[in-house]
C-alpha cells in the first residue's frame, strides 16, 4: 500500500493519470467508475491506479475527517456485484494536518476488461470515459495474453486422483481423438489429459475443465458446480414444494441426467378433445426448448462462485437463475445477435458430445421452438449483473383452482380418469350417441352392439383399461382384448403410447 510521502508527491502531481480526486463520500458511481478505469490500465503501464477521497482538483485538502464507515463503503465496492471481473484493492486513511484523505489503490486487473454495471470504463489521460469498440478489443487481447480462461485455470487443491479416468478413456477420449490416433498414441495420462487442456502439467493438476467434465466429485471442490431444480405447486415459492432435485456430478454423467429429467420429466403432453373425429396434443413445454436453455446453464454459467443454477418450475412457468451474466462482447443492446464464451473449453466439449448443435444459434431455436408450441417468447432479464435469468410461460399452465389441466404429475387414477371425461366437454353426450353412425361410415360395415358399448366407455374415459371394460361390461377379459382388435384393426380405435401413459383415440 502507498505511504504518505508517496500521497503527498502524488497530491502535487495534479496531471498524474494514475490519480483520481475527489471532496464527494457520497458518489459511489463515480468512486466505481474510476476504481473500474484504473483496473483497465488500458496505457498497459502495470501501475496500480489511486482514488483519493477528501482531495479538491488542485490537491488541496478539504478537511475531511475519514470515518470507518466510508472505508467500509470504499472496500465494499470490490465486493457488491456491480465491478466485473472483482478488481485487486486496498482502502487507507492517511492523515495530514489539514484533514485526512481516504485512498483507494486498484491494481491493474489481469482480466481485462472490467466493467462497472456493464460498462467499460478507461483513463483517457488525467480523465475517465467510456470505452470504444477499438479499446475494448485492446483491453480483450490484452486479456487474451496474459490470462487463460477460468475453465483452463489450474486447480491447484486438487489432484489427477480426483479425476475419473476411465471415463475418460471410455467416454470422453475417443469423442474427440480419432481412434487410428489413439491406438498408435504412446503418450502418457497427464499429456493426453493436457491435449486437450484437462490438465495443468506446470503445475500438475487437474485444470477446472478437468475437474467440471470428468472430476469424480466436482461438487466438493467447486461447491456452486451443480443445477437446483424444485417445482412449486403454486406461482411462488412460498407454494407447497412438489418436487425437488439436485443435478451434480461430473458433466458427461450430469448432462445425460439432465436431457433425460427434461425429456421424461418437465416436458407434459395430454390428448385435447377438439371433435369426436379429431384431438390434438397439447405440451406444456417444448423439449428442444428447455433443453437448450439448460445446456446454457452448464456452459455458460460463471463457476468462480458457489452460487448453483436455479432451474425453477411454478404452476405457469420456468424460471432460470445462471450465475454469471453476459460475457465478453456480449450486452443486453446487442444479445443474442452476438456470442461469446466465459467457459470455451466446457463449450467445445458439450458441442462435441452432442448436446450443442451449432453456437450462436440457441436462443433463436429456443423462440423458435417456443413460437411453434404456441407458448409465449422467453424472456431474458439482466438487470441483476450477477445472474442471467430467463422466464418460459406454459403453454397448458395448472388451473388456478389447483387443479391441473390435464397434465400427469403422478396424479392417481381416478384423477386422471377424472380429466379423460372432462376431455369430452359439452358435446360428450352427442359424440356418443353418434359412434355407431361414425364408425359405420369409416370401415363400410355395422358395429356389433358389444363393439359400441366399448367405444362408448373409451369415450367416456379414453384411459380406461380393458380390464375395467370387461367389469364394466361383465364379460371375460379376453373377449374385450379381442373386440378391440377387431376395432384397432379396421382403424376405428388407435392405442397412443403404451400400456402405462398411454390413452385410447377413436378415428
Amino acid at each position: 500500500m502507498i505511504d504518505k510521502d508517496q500521497v503527498e508527491e502524488l497530491l502535487k502531481d495534479i496531471e498524474n493519470e494514475r490519480v483520481e480526486r475527489t471532496i464527494s463520500t457520497k458518489d459511489t458511481d463515480k468512486f466505481a467508475k474510476a476504481i473500474c478505469a484504473f483496473a483497465n490500465d488500458l496505457s498497459n503501464k502495470k501501475l496500480p491506479g489511486y482514488l483519493m477521497v477528501g482531495v479538491h482538483d488542485d490537491g488541496s485538502l478539504n478537511g475531511l475527517k475519514v470515518t470507518d464507515e466510508l472505508l467500509r463503503n470504499l472496500a465494499g465496492l470490490r465486493a457488491d456485484g456491480n465491478i466485473q471481473p472483482k478488481p485487486a484493492l486496498m482502502v487507507e486513511k492517511v492523515s495530514f494536518p489539514e484533514g485526512d484523505v481516504a485512498v483507494v489503490e486498484v491494481q491493474p486487473s489481469k482480466n481485462t476488461p472490467v466493467r462497472y454495471k456493464g460498462t467499460i470504463y478507461i483513463r483517457i489521460g488525467a480523465r475517465k470515459g467510456e470505452a470504444n469498440e477499438e479499446e475494448e478489443r485492446i483491453l480483450r487481447e490484452k486479456s487474451e495474453v496474459k490470462s487463460p480462461t477460468f475453465d483452463t485455470t489450474p486447480c491447484l487443491h486438487s489432484s489427477i486422483d480426483d479425476l475419473d479416468l476411465d471415463l475418460f478413456r471410455t467416454e470422453y477420449l475417443p469423442k474427440f481423438v480419432k481412434a487410428s490416433v489413439l491406438k498408435n498414441d504412446k503418450r502418457g495420462i497427464k499429456q493426453q489429459l493436457a491435449s486437450l487442456q484437462l490438465f495443468d502439467l506446470t503445475h500438475d493438476c487437474p485444470t477446472v475443465a478437468g475437474v467440471l467434465l470428468i472430476g469424480k466429485e466436482p461438487k466438493h471442490i467447486l461447491f456452486g458446480s451443480y443445477i437446483q431444480y424444485v417445482q412449486f405447486a403454486g406461482k411462488n415459492r412460498a407454494s407447497k414444494v412438489l418436487n425437488e432435485r439436485q443435478f451434480s456430478g461430473d458433466l458427461l454423467t450430469m448432462l445425460k441426467e439432465l436431457d433425460y429429467f427434461i425429456k421424461y420429466t418437465i416436458q407434459k403432453q395430454r390428448p385435447v378433445f377438439v371433435s369426436v373425429l379429431r384431438e390434438e396434443m397439447r405440451i406444456n413445454y417444448p423439449y428442444e426448448a428447455i433443453r437448450e436453455l439448460a445446456m446454457n446453464l452448464v456452459m455458460h454459467r460463471n463457476y468462480q462462485t458457489n452460487a448453483p443454477a436455479k432451474f425453477y418450475e411454478y404452476s405457469d412457468r420456468i424460471e432460470m437463475d445462471n450465475p454469471g451474466n453476459l460475457y465478453g462482447k456480449v450486452h443486453p443492446d446487442n444479445f443474442p445477435d452476438e456470442n461469446d464464451y466465459r467457459n470455451p473449453v466446457i463449450a467445445v466439449a458439450m458441442k462435441t458430445l452432442g448436446y450443442v448443435n451449432q453456437f450462436g444459434r440457441g436462443i433463436e431455436t429456443v423462440q423458435e421452438e417456443l413460437k411453434a408450441n404456441k407458448n409465449d417468447l422467453a424472456v431474458f432479464k439482466f438487470d441483476d449483473i450477477t445472474t442471467f435469468k430467463v422466464t418460459v410461460m406454459s403453454a397448458d399452465p395448472i388451473e388456478k383452482d389447483g387443479a391441473e389441466s390435464g397434465i400427469d404429475n403422478g396424479a392417481d387414477k381416478t384423477e386422471i380418469e377424472r380429466r379423460a371425461k372432462n376431455n369430452v366437454g359439452d358435446e360428450s353426450e352427442k359424440c356418443r350417441r353418434s359412434i355407431g353412425e361414425v364408425s359405420e361410415k369409416n370401415v363400410g360395415e355395422k358395429l356389433t352392439n358389444r363393439q359400441k358399448e366399448i367405444l362408448k366407455h373409451i369415450e367416456q374415459n379414453n384411459v380406461i383399461s380393458a380390464k375395467e371394460i370387461s367389469t364394466l361390461l361383465q364379460i371375460a377379459d379376453r373377449t374385450v382384448e379381442r373386440e378391440i382388435q377387431k376395432l384397432k384393426k379396421t382403424g376405428i380405435l388407435e392405442r397412443i403410447g403404451g400400456n402405462r401413459g398411454g390413452y385410447w383415440k377413436i378415428n
